[in-house]
């Protein structure tokens, strides 16, 4: 009986803290361009590096259903370079930077980090 006990009262504690709300607050601007693109800019000037990372809402959700892999593989292009830019890492890394990305269900994402 205080097995069943315990156990009741865990879950109902484990059920309280799920439904706690909570609120943290970083302070950010946020504002879309004229081209739609949301933007979020939060600056911490704690260390001397800057961050950008980019989230496009589409993922792997958008791939038809024996064609898979896209958007796994646009994300892989994008480090292929471009006309104006043909090694996108190598400038990056020479300066201390680092790029990645990553996808998943509903986005893909590109990011940058190198020392300010």
């Amino acid at each position: 009986m205080k097995t069943r006990t315990a156990l009741a009262c865990a879950s109902a504690l484990i059920s309280a803290l799920a439904a706690a709300e909570i609120k943290i607050d970083i302070p950010h601007e946020r504002f879309v361009l004229k081209n739609g693109l949301t933007v979020i800019v939060h600056e911490d000037r704690k260390a001397p590096i800057v961050a950008v990372n980019i989230w496009y809402h589409v993922g792997s959700k958008n791939e038809r259903k024996g064609r898979t892999g896209f958007a796994h593989l646009f994300e892989h292009l994008m480090f292929e370079g471009s006309e104006h830019i043909p090694s996108f890492d190598a400038p990056m890394e020479r300066i201390g930077g680092t790029n990645n990305g990553s996808t998943g269900n509903d986005r893909t994402n590109y990011w940058s980090t190198l020392p300010a």
